[in-house]
């Protein structure tokens, strides 16, 4: 699992665009995610798609129609995982990670149980938030 320091090397990897591709996973993405969220100044909202623009850019992903940056998935992602700390603030970062990781929003096709494949990887859903069309999203 992760650690504090593994937190903040990819936090700080991602926004600097020097994280290894190899470690840019779907854990990853949480972990980014947690620790964007532990800095009170900061808006994941706003700020963790251009700062994953930036590093698939950087780290050769373009960001089309086909592949790279995905609003829906990034916003839906934010979503759960502020509902998911809010109801374990008394975790380290770590610890509520590793919980989040372990619980069924850890796993990378978590997203399609509240979406139709075809919805949630559409041209509009990659480029701006589409809402759910199976399932509400546990918020």
């Amino acid at each position: 699992m992760f650690t504090e320091s593994d937190i903040d090397h990819i936090g700080r990897g991602v926004e600097s665009r020097t994280l290894p591709k190899a470690e840019w996973t779907h854990a990853a993405h949480f972990a980014a995610l947690v620790w964007l969220m532990a800095q009170s100044t900061r808006v994941p909202e706003l700020e963790m798609p251009e700062l994953i623009r930036a590093y698939n850019e950087a780290t050769g992903t373009p960001n089309t129609d086909e592949s790279g940056y995905h609003e829906t998935i990034t916003q839906a992602s934010i979503r759960v995982v502020r509902a998911f700390l809010r109801d374990r603030s008394d975790l380290s970062r770590a610890e509520a990670l590793g919980k989040l990781l372990a619980s069924r929003l850890g796993r990378s096709d978590w997203p399609l149980a509240h979406y139709s494949y075809e919805r949630l990887f559409s041209v509009a859903a990659r480029r701006s938030w589409v809402e759910p069309d199976l399932a509400p999203l546990p918020i």
